[in-house]
């Protein structure tokens, strides 16, 4: 069966959602949105302190990394999201955008024209419904809903006065004017709700009649004739269908998906295409090559008493958060348990021009897979520090021809003798951190890692077997000009026609921060470009 509309949208993640809103707002354009997922109907996804139980299962495209060589071999857990709303569904919903030479330097020295910070900044502000801050680094009316926590708890206020302890300043806005220093982080709540892009932009607009959502859907290739994009063919219900598009067919299956389309369909480096017996519609080198995530470390702490999170582990406790959040939408329900957060250097301020370390403190142990929690019904809490700018480059290949099969995904964690150097930084910053007085008479111990580790090599050693993914993949189909860049600075792929990708794929490089925010605004700005507003 075939239908036809103006543009048809390949992934209901961040960025689909973006686009499904604003190109449906001209009632004229017949918008469709295809995602591999279900709606976004799991009670989990809607509290705030459901992250914790969705890095892995039902969710997620269940992906393990290829064995890290630099990273003792481990196949590491490597959570995407499979739901309308991809990663905002199932994030931690930290907000933060970069720092605004991150912009610049994708304008400057990255051959994306017309992305300097300055030029994007509205579609930050154009995203960005703030709750508390306003003024020209933020938005109140926004579709994304941003606001502080309303109760956040007494492990993650004395994070944050212990990094004033340890020399990191108090600094109430990651996103204004200066990035360095710690708070509470601002989320994408709403209400004490998740604000998910399916929540603050396809949820108000699911009524449109010239929009289309299609689910549980798996897009098998993307239809050329020549080299136009005419429309995709996807699976449904055991049946093929096929979605036409008479304008243009637009990619956001994100930093793993997107490639694993392109090259399914025919785009991407010729050799590795036809090792897998497709053909060739454009030889592209630079799809799926240029991966770069955030390789985040951990250290967690037993508490000696039960003030964190994890006190709620047990049944009457958790019986007792739950009522309290059905009946009055606050508590620990409404935490998104990663409430605190750093941004500093790992050779000390003015070392950068802006900061290479972030951190995220959690109020509790154990909350994500793959980190070890605290034993014997005691409470912990957890540091997560990574390097922001990682030298490291990874790669996403295909496992086979066929659309079911996940891809080879290689981040290469570590690969660069630097990224391994700044990330140990980060490990002995974060005990530093916990070393203060404020957190110090709160922590029984320093569970993982014990006190046997020590030196530059047992450090090493440890961030090698216990570093994973901070769920940030983006650049397997950057934007540029140079010989391995896959989209112009207007998304177009280059070499043909009908098609662009508009996800964090097209990053030239990795933002250093989370990277839902970047992908929202490269949505919001791929709207403009597409239906030709500058």
């Amino acid at each position: 069966m075939e239908t036809g509309f103006d543009y048809v949208i390949v992934g209901g993640g961040s960025a689909g959602c973006v686009l499904a809103a604003r190109l449906s707002e001209d009632p004229a354009t017949r918008v469709c949105m295809i995602e591999a997922g279900g709606r976004d109907t799991h009670p989990l996804i809607h509290m705030p302190v459901g992250f914790a139980k969705m890095t892995t299962g039902p969710l997620t495209w269940g992906l393990v990394t290829a064995p890290q060589k630099h990273a003792n071999n481990r196949e590491i857990p490597y959570a995407q999201a499979r739901v309308l709303g991809g990663g905002s569904s199932i994030n931690a919903e930290v907000f933060t955008r970069g720092h605004p030479s991150d912009y610049d330097r994708w304008a400057n020295e990255e051959g994306a024209d017309g992305w300097r910070f300055d030029q994007i900044r509205k579609y930050f502000i154009r995203s960005e419904g703030n709750s508390i801050l306003a003024g020209e680094w933020h938005g109140t009316d926004g579709p994304l809903g941003v606001s502080n926590l309303s109760e956040p708890n007494p492990m993650s206020r004395a994070f944050v006065q212990s990094c004033q302890e340890a020399g990191i300043p108090y600094n109430p806005d990651f996103n204004g004017p200066m990035q360095e220093g710690a708070a509470i982080y601002q989320t994408t709540t709403r209400n004490n709700r998740r604000c998910s892009a399916a929540v603050g932009y396809l949820r108000p607009v699911l009524g449109r009649a010239n929009l289309t959502v299609v689910t549980g859907a798996l897009v098998l290739r993307i239809l050329f004739q020549g080299r136009r994009a005419v429309g995709v063919e996807y699976n449904v219900s055991g049946k093929t269908e096929i979605a036409r598009a008479e304008s243009e067919v637009l990619v956001t299956s994100g930093a793993i998906g997107s490639p694993k389309l392109m090259m399914l369909s025919g785009v991407g480096p010729a050799d590795h295409l036809r090792t897998h017996g497709i053909d060739v519609v454009q030889d592209l080198p630079g799809v799926g090559r240029n991966l770069q995530d955030h390789f985040g470390i951990d250290i967690v702490a037993e508490l000696k008493g039960h003030e964190s999170l994890d006190k709620y582990n047990r049944p009457l406790m958790m019986l007792w958060a739950g009522l309290q959040y059905a009946l009055f939408k606050t508590g620990p329900v409404a935490s998104n348990v990663v409430e605190g957060g750093a941004f500093w250097y790992a050779d000390g301020p003015g070392s950068q021009p802006s900061p290479d370390l972030q951190f995220h403190f959690l109020a509790g142990a154990g909350a994500e897979a793959g980190v070890p929690g605290v034993t014997n019904g005691a409470s912990g809490v957890t540091l997560n520090s990574y390097t922001v700018r990682p030298k490291s480059r990874g790669t996403v290949t295909l496992k086979s021809a066929d659309a079911r099969d996940n891809p080879v995904v290689d981040p290469n964690f570590l690969a660069d003798p630097d990224d391994l150097r700044v990330s140990v930084e980060g490990i002995r910053i974060s005990r530093e951190i916990f070393a203060q007085p404020s957190l110090q008479k709160y922590i029984r111990e320093i569970r993982f890692p014990d006190a046997s580790v020590r030196t530059q090599a047992e450090l090493e050693a440890y961030a090698r077997q216990y570093g994973r993914t901070s769920y940030h993949p983006t650049c397997t189909c950057k934007m540029g000009k140079d010989s391995m860049a896959v989209v112009d600075p207007q998304l177009r792929v280059h070499g043909l026609d009908g098609i662009r990708i508009c996800d964090s794929s097209t990053m030239p490089s990795l933002i250093g921060s989370n990277t839902n925010a970047p992908t929202i605004m490269i949505a919001e700005r791929a709207s403009d470009l597409i239906r030709g507003n500058r």
